[in-house]
């Protein structure tokens, strides 16, 4: 079993742990996810299972993406494709669907999605840059400054903060806790914020740095 899915940011709200205490959570509609496409090392030099998650129309998908879905037995193509890195071959098969069964209640995952976009942003807001004085006078209220150098090196260094664009950008949060997991609406509740907006497209796995040791052997 694969401990990765495919899923969707609905939004964020609160609910009551097992010791009655109140817990932000993220809601995310995680799967079904149809497996698509194994990958094995004999045929593709790794491990792999590629994922499925929800359907475009069929006059918005590409031949190959209906072609691609026929295979699997599909009847419309997926919307998400997304592929999960195995150690090992994996035990599902073209046509299996993978729910949020693959998680359990108060496990760590980690979350991946696109940060929201913000546009083009200045110094203050990008870089949290102090800037001048909010006095009338002072004619420098939001700029970024100096940014230049002497003669040496004459030039502006490298990794400067300046004005550009922000957000967009791949992030992870990582160990979040599953609070609660509804399978009949294939929602899965995690602690804390997560990447996006809500409706974005976001990956739920089994969380790598959090998970408790194995026990030593003896």
């Amino acid at each position: 079993m694969i401990s990765s899915l495919l899923g969707k940011k609905l939004g964020m709200t609160q609910v009551y742990d097992a010791q009655n205490v109140l817990v932000p959570v993220s809601v995310v509609e995680a799967g079904p996810c149809s497996v698509v496409q194994v990958k094995t090392v004999a045929t593709d030099g790794y491990n792999a299972v590629q994922l499925g998650f929800a359907t475009k129309k069929t006059k918005n998908a590409s031949k190959a993406e209906l072609v691609h879905a026929q295979k699997a037995g599909l009847q419309s193509a997926p919307r998400v494709l997304g592929e999960v890195r195995l150690a090992a071959a994996s035990t599902l098969k073209v046509g299996d669907v993978v729910t949020v069964a693959a998680f359990t209640e108060g496990q760590l995952v980690d979350v991946s999605g696109i940060s929201k976009g913000k546009g083009f942003q200045g110094v203050v807001k990008r870089f949290r840059v102090a800037g001048g004085p909010a006095a009338h006078g002072s004619m420098f209220h939001r700029r970024i400054g100096s940014i230049g150098m002497r003669q040496t090196p004459g030039r502006t260094w490298k990794n400067q903060s300046m004005p550009g664009h922000m957000g967009g950008d791949s992030r992870t949060m990582q160990n979040l806790r599953v609070i609660k997991i509804i399978a009949e609406k294939n929602l899965i509740l995690v602690k804390g914020a997560i990447p996006g907006a809500n409706g974005d497209d976001v990956v739920v796995r089994s969380a790598i740095k959090g998970q408790p040791k194995a026990a030593a052997k003896a």
